[in-house]
């Protein structure tokens, strides 16, 4: 194992501990932010040593569920203890997901792959199971609360919610039989792919990169949630709208997942990648909509789920070219500058909306 392997998390330690002991404020920021980016790396190798020792798809099974876990944790921290409204988070931070995720971090690998590589492949079946559960789970979630009638507003009342958190965990749970059980040969990579005869680290090494896998993932959102209020101050000094802290959220937590597709695309493993993509996005809503929805209704918290309809449609056009990128198992780099030029649009509109 690699010195920076370990050493990033022992650095963020150090400067959590600075932190909470000393409360500098400002003055720590920078440093937060190289621990941060260390920690991230670290938290990708440990990644890819689980995954070849586990195999696909579990391996992605682990960082997604891991990155997603964590994530909601962040989110209902800042709900119940966080300062001002709260309502729209969980909304901003998972549908940020999905953008930054299905556009940004897909058409990232798509270029790369498709520039290094020039065309790649993958399981069409996995890809067109995973895309038809995230359709039905955007709109579940994010979509069909604007067109209720039992609440006013893009709101669901509370039998509402209940049964759209039974219904994610439903469809997530499926997915998961599917990729896992039933037809996990939708998701393994071709056999003449390097990935498919890698051999596997020993269940020593495996195991310690398991673990540090979650300490680096637990020290992430750590320095995520510290570096918020300066994060906050700076948004609001800049005069952009308050759904960019759930863009920025989104992003911290999903960077160690996005490096690991991006090295996996350029290594020509675009199955990982795309295991690694879709994944994410699944855990996202599948677990994050359900426990956020849990919170609302023990602790009666409002709550708002509903897209505006500039969201609407940047979710409709980003479906849309989803399915048509997924639908031959074959990309290039077209898609990929597809996909980044909505997430640009996408980032664009939410700092000049």
């Amino acid at each position: 194992m690699p010195w920076w392997a370990w050493t990033w998390q022992v650095l963020a330690l150090v400067i959590i501990a600075v932190y909470i002991t000393l409360r500098p404020g400002f003055s720590i920021a920078p440093a937060e932010g190289l621990a941060l980016v260390g920690t991230v790396f670290a938290a990708v190798y440990h990644a890819e040593v689980v995954a070849h020792r586990v195999g696909e798809p579990f391996g992605s099974l682990v960082l997604a569920v891991a990155v997603t876990i964590i994530e909601v944790a962040l989110i209902v921290s800042m709900m119940v203890g966080g300062s001002g409204d709260t309502t729209a988070l969980a909304r901003d931070t998972v549908f940020a997901a999905v953008i930054i995720v299905c556009n940004g971090i897909v058409g990232v690998c798509l270029l790369v792959g498709g520039l290094r590589h020039r065309e790649q492949i993958f399981q069409l079946q996995g890809a067109q199971a995973a895309l038809s559960v995230i359709i039905s789970l955007t709109v579940l979630t994010m979509v069909l609360p604007n067109v209720t009638s039992s609440t006013k507003g893009p709101t669901f009342s509370a039998p509402q919610l209940s049964f759209v958190a039974i219904v994610s965990l439903i469809l997530y749970g499926s997915f998961l039989f599917v990729q896992t059980v039933r037809h996990r040969d939708y998701f393994l990579p071709k056999e003449d792919e390097a990935e498919a005869h890698a051999l596997p680290p020993p269940n020593r090494v495996a195991f310690a990169s398991g673990a540090l896998l979650f300490i680096s993932l637990a020290l992430v959102v750590a320095m995520a949630k510290m570096l918020t209020p300066t994060i906050e101050n700076a948004i609001t000094r800049a005069g952009a709208p308050k759904s960019v802290v759930g863009i920025v959220i989104a992003g911290l937590v999903l960077l160690p997942e996005g490096l690991a597709a991006f090295r996996a695309a350029r290594a020509n493993r675009l199955q990982t990648s795309m295991n690694l993509a879709l994944g994410s996005v699944l855990a996202t809503i599948g677990l994050t909509i359900p426990t956020i929805a849990g919170v609302s209704l023990l602790f009666h918290q409002p709550l708002t789920l509903g897209l505006s309809g500039k969201e609407e449609l940047l979710l409709a056009l980003t479906l849309i070219v989803s399915i048509l990128t997924v639908g031959t198992g074959r990309t290039t780099m077209l898609q990929g500058i597809v996909h980044l030029v909505i997430f640009a649009t996408f980032v664009f509109l939410a700092a000049v909306p």
